[in-house]
């Protein structure tokens, strides 16, 4: 009687799978940059360590990155006080977006799709809703995506000195580019 209940349930147990409704697709190494271009200095960094997830079947997403992983800069001394001043890293360890696509796209389907990306922005430790535009290439395993945007430091609680009001941009330029991989989990 037990395998024959098995072999019943079997197939509803399987279904998700089988149509599309378990996939994933996943990052671990996306690339995500920023650029504060003020008067008097550029500063340039990147993380090449930034997580992700995408779930197709309702457009569900999540995306953080470790603020301690950003390198670049213009000095070490740069980066210290990215960390410790700005950041305050210790405090506020990530930054994180998660949300849904707003657009209704098939992404287990090869193709090119721009999509708007709703969600919470969360960077020193303060949330902001975001609608961020973003391009997905989608080919067999593979789901390419980029986006460029702006994040206002004030709407994060991030305050500038004014000794160095010159050197560090109001609003830095964000951009994102990651490879993912289509992943199914096992039941």
């Amino acid at each position: 009687m037990k395998r024959w209940i098995l072999i019943c349930l079997l197939p509803v147990c399987w279904l998700p799978y089988l149509t599309g409704q378990a996939v994933l697709w996943r990052t671990t190494d996306g690339v995500i940059a920023f650029t504060s271009d003020a008067p008097l200095e550029l500063i340039e960094a990147r993380s090449p360590q930034m997580q992700g997830v995408i779930k197709p079947a309702d457009g569900g997403f999540a995306f953080s990155v470790e603020m301690r992983t950003f390198q670049g800069f213009n000095s070490a001394l740069q980066r210290e006080h990215f960390n410790e001043n700005y950041m305050e890293s210790h405090k506020y360890p990530k930054a994180t977006f998660t949300g849904r696509i707003i657009e209704q796209v098939d992404l287990t389907q090869d193709g090119t799709y721009t999509v708007r990306a709703k969600g919470i922005l969360t960077v020193h430790g303060v949330e902001h809703e975001r609608i961020i535009k973003s391009t997905v290439v989608v080919k067999g395993t593979t789901l390419l995506l980029t986006s460029a945007f702006t994040v206002p430091l004030a709407e994060h609680r991030i305050s500038i000195p004014h000794v160095v009001y010159q050197k560090i941009a109001e609003e830095i330029q964000v951009s994102v580019e990651a490879r993912f991989q289509r992943t199914t989990p096992k039941p």
